[in-house]
């Protein structure tokens, strides 16, 4: 197997450790190669493959970190296409919270997502992606 040097801050390795602990790992590099294989499997569902998506992916970061917000806006300006609504609002006094709600593919939605988890300082990034043909069916058939 070959070998990899990452570099990732103190806190966040403490944390790799503790999981690993507390959930019978052997060690890091296990609960690292299982996180990858879970990161590059998200979207690899071919039952998304060709559908029309929407979306949802909800970003926290710090007020203070103004870089974050600045990314964000740019990537919802070139996204136009793809960002069907944005909404911004802010969470204790720390916090921001930024929400898209995303209607397209299923690569471009991934690509959204890919680009705002690669933005450096946010806290959180948190999607979900669903059908939207899957609605056409039962509330069809309601009227």
């Amino acid at each position: 197997m070959t070998v990899v040097s990452v570099s990732m801050p103190e806190e966040l390795l403490n944390r790799i450790d503790e999981f690993a602990d507390d959930h019978g790992y052997t060690g890091r590099s296990e609960v690292v190669r299982d996180a990858a294989r879970d990161l590059l499997g998200e979207f690899e569902d071919a039952r998304l493959e060709d559908r029309e998506l929407m979306g949802v992916v909800t970003v926290l970061f710090n007020y203070e970190t103004t870089s974050v917000e600045e990314r964000l806006m740019g990537l919802r300006h070139e996204h136009e296409g793809l960002v069907a609504a944005n909404f911004h609002s802010h969470v204790g006094n720390r916090y921001c919270m930024e929400l898209f709600i995303l209607d397209g593919s299923l690569e471009a939605i991934s690509a959204f997502v890919g680009q705002i988890r690669a933005t450096k300082n946010t806290l959180t990034v948190d999607y979900s992606v669903m059908p939207v043909d899957d609605f056409a069916g039962p509330l069809a058939d309601s009227g």
